[in-house]
Formats: structure tokens, sequence, C-alpha cells
């Protein structure tokens, strides 16, 4: 009879042991699992980092490659290219978490996207270059064989300069931008700081032409604040196969004289940096300028 119990006793035990030795074979794999989960999750934060760290050197490279060729835009993309530096010092310096990875995404698309615009604007300029270069070749050509007419293609020229120079194109000049805060009372006062700026007055001269059509002339004009937001009515409009998103329209009832025009664009909130002013004729870019609030 005591060998029975005894021999019950050592099954019970037994049957506990296995019963821990599953559970804690049970934990350990819970435990394991975890852990490359864990590490997996790291890895690819730690990969996209160096992607996304790859992704702004290549935008450095290419802004380094522009600012050497001296355009009339290295101004915008030495700032551009510092935006790019700055963020790159910023992810280098942060945690690696995942939250932070995502915004510091957001802003590289964003830079990705000014950059694009800008290397547009600079394949225009390179390309009236190349035209003006070519046309100045031809002409050199074409004057060194006929030396004989010399006198008369120089006549020639001096006209048809004159005619080009009062071309049907308007001339938007002195596009400046201010800054102010306003008072209750109505009064304006200019200020360059972004906390008390409620107003933004932004003017322009268009020059007189004496060939050109007069009539209503309606401009668009584009503010781009220091964090690549249009402000105002951000309205968009087409123009063919090209479309641009505004900030307002200005109507002029030109009469082949010069005309000031003066805008207001109120608002709130405004960021601190470098704003860009962009006046367009329909799709095309006439004129554009900068300024800084601090």
């Amino acid at each position: 009879m005591g060998n029975q119990v005894n021999h019950s006793k050592l099954k019970a035990i037994i049957v506990v042991l296995a019963i821990l030795l599953i559970g804690s074979l049970i934990y350990i794999f819970k435990l394991t699992s975890d852990a490359k989960t864990l590490q997996t999750t790291v890895t690819t934060v730690k990969s996209e980092k160096e992607s996304v760290l790859k992704d702004l050197e290549d935008l450095k490279t290419n802004y380094d490659a522009a600012i050497a060729e001296n355009t009339t835009m290295s101004d915008e993309l030495i700032a551009e290219r510092d935006k790019v530096v700055k963020l790159m010092a910023d992810i280098k310096a942060s945690k690696g978490d995942n939250a932070s990875l995502q915004k510091y995404k957001t802003q590289y698309k964003a830079l990705e996207q000014k950059m694009q615009n800008l290397m547009q604007e600079v394949a225009v300029l390179k390309k009236q270059n190349q035209t003006l270069t070519t046309s100045l070749d031809s002409t050199t050509v074409v004057l060194e064989d006929n030396k004989k007419y010399n006198q008369v293609l120089v006549g020639q020229n001096e006209d048809l300069a004159k005619k080009v120079e009062l071309g049907s194109k308007l001339t938007v000049t002195n596009l400046k931008t201010a800054s102010y805060k306003v008072r209750s009372s109505g009064k304006q006062i200019e200020t360059d700081k972004a906390s008390r700026t409620d107003m933004l007055k932004v003017n322009f001269t268009i020059a007189e032409n004496k060939i050109a059509k007069s009539g209503d002339k309606t401009y668009y004009v584009q503010v781009i604040d220091s964090k690549n937001n249009v402000l105002g009515d951000k309205a968009t409009i087409s123009f063919g196969e090209t479309s641009l998103t505004y900030s307002f329209t200005t109507t002029v009832k030109y009469e082949n004289k010069t005309v000031e025009v003066s805008e207001q664009l109120p608002g709130k909130d405004f960021a601190k940096g470098t704003y860009f002013v962009n006046v367009f004729d329909k799709g095309e870019l006439v004129s554009k300028s900068s300024f800084s609030l601090r």
C-alpha cells in the first residue's frame, strides 16, 4: 500500500515538472521571438536612416555641382544646400527612433521637390545661354563671310535690336516685399520679425512699352514661406500642361505707360526664414525676389 502511494506521488511530481518545463520553453521562445523582432526593427530603422542620409548627400552633391556653374541663381541654390546640410546634421544627431525618421523623411521630400524646381529653372537658364551663344556664333560667321555687306548688316542688327527692346512683352521690375504689423487703428508699422508680422505688402513696376497691347493685364503672385508653403489663396490654375499655385492675383489697367502695383497679403503665424516671391504672366515667370523674417 505504501509503495502505491509513493508511486502516485512520483508521477505527480513528474507531471508538475513536465508542465514547468513546457512553460519555460514557451517563455524562452517568446523572449527569443521578441528579441528578434526588436533587432529587426532596429536594423530597419538604421537602414532607412542610412538611406535618407545617402539621398540627402546626393541632393547636396547636385547643389554643389549647380552652384559651381555660377549662374544667377547661385544665392538660392546655396540657401537650399545649407538646408540639406542642416537636416543631415539633425539626422546624425537624432536617436534614430521611427517617429523622428518619418519626420526627417517628410522634410527630405520637401527639399527634394524644391531642388527639382530649382534645377528646372537652372536648365532653362542654361538652354537660354546655349541658344544665345549659338546665335552669336552664327552672327559672327555671317559677318566674316559677308564683309562687303558689313555696314548694311550692322544697320539691320541695330534696327532689329531696337524692335526686340520695344517688343510686345511687358517688363516687370522693382519687385519688393515688406512685412508689417497692422495696429487696430489701421496704422501699418514695418517690421522684420515673424512674430509681429500680420501683413505682407508686395510692390512691383510694369515698365512703359509703346507697342504693347493696352488693356487689362492680370498677374499671378506666388509667395512661398521658409517651409515651402504657398501663402494666401493657395489657388491652382492651369496653362496648357503647366499648373501654377498662387497666393493672389492683381489686375492692372495698362495704357502703355509705367504702372506701379501694390498689393497686400494678410496672414498670421508667419514662419522665420527666407521667403520667395514670384510674379507670373500666365504661366511665365516674369519677376522674382526674396526677403527674410527673423
